[in-house]
């Protein structure tokens, strides 16, 4: 097994005490159907403020917004069903502009404003994704 990892850049954008979380579409290999921040991994070449950099990119190709700034959150070791072994950065991204909804349909089902309370209640909420709410809220 490989020691290297894909870098994956998640982006919790927060507006107004609301979450922009997505709904990944049924095609994705990984967690199809399920909430999730908005995210991608971290391409080659992409040289200073890598995550800052992955982060920006994502959240305008695949929702249209841009942020104010991008702050590390916090980071997980997953393994894909491929074995493909990721590192998993959550960044917190105040909203600044644009009008959200999904730009790659390939990816992005929908996009929802909600707060943390509503995204525990939903049942496509996987359980990092609730640990990464309650690492984010004040």
């Amino acid at each position: 097994m490989s020691a290297s990892f894909v870098v994956n850049v998640e982006a919790a954008v927060v507006r107004d005490g609301e979450f922009l979380l997505i709904e990944r579409a049924a095609a994705e290999d990984h967690a199809p159907g399920l909430l999730a921040f908005p995210g991608g991994t971290v391409e080659p070449g992409v040289g200073t403020d890598a995550i800052e950099a992955t982060a920006r990119r994502e959240l305008r190709e695949e929702v249209g917004i841009e942020v104010e700034a991008v702050e590390y959150v916090c980071s997980r070791t997953f393994e894909l069903d491929d074995g493909t072994r990721c590192l998993n950065v959550v960044t917190r991204c105040p909203y600044a502009s644009g009008d959200a909804r999904p730009r790659e349909p390939e990816e992005v089902a929908a996009v929802h404003w909600l707060s943390a309370d509503e995204a525990r209640a939903r049942e496509d909420a996987p359980v990092h994704l609730l640990a990464d709410l309650d690492r984010l809220e004040p």
